[in-house]
């Protein structure tokens, strides 16, 4: 689906709003994961709702990478993403939770985002002794 639309900005945060009819027109449902492209730059997002209003987020990082501010008019592509959510897991994470398959299990049933966030805080440590911290910090959330 392409349409023109303005970025809404309040305060801090920006998205794109999506009307009920178009989110109909889209499929998917009313909480659709979908694919957004701004000038040539495509993220991947969904659709949530704020009060009453239908809205695609768009942080500061997707507004920098598609050269865009709030508050700019301009054309957004918006299609279904049926593509799987997949997170690289860091081998050394992936090899504590392959040893319990309890918590191994209750990861793969997270949201792709939180299993995101937990695989980017053990990727994202300096050293071993902070590695080795947060993995154990991932195995007792689960």
């Amino acid at each position: 689906m392409k349409f023109k639309t303005k970025i809404v900005q309040t305060g801090n945060n920006t998205g794109i709003e999506i009307s009920e009819e178009q989110l109909e027109e889209l499929g998917g449902g009313k909480r659709p994961l979908v694919e957004v492209t701004l000038n040539n730059y495509t993220y991947r997002s969904a659709v949530g709702k704020m009060g009453n209003r239908f809205m695609i987020s768009l942080s500061a990082e997707n507004r920098k990478n598609a050269q865009v501010l709030g508050g700019d008019e301009l054309e957004v592509i918006i299609e279904l993403d049926t593509k799987p959510r997949t997170v690289e897991v860091p081998i050394e994470l992936q090899q504590e939770l392959d040893k319990d398959q309890i918590k191994k299990e209750k990861f793969e049933k997270l949201a792709p985002s939180k299993k995101k966030v937990m695989a980017l805080s053990v990727a994202s440590a300096k050293t071993d002794e902070t590695r080795d911290r947060r993995i154990q910090k991932i195995l007792s959330e689960l």
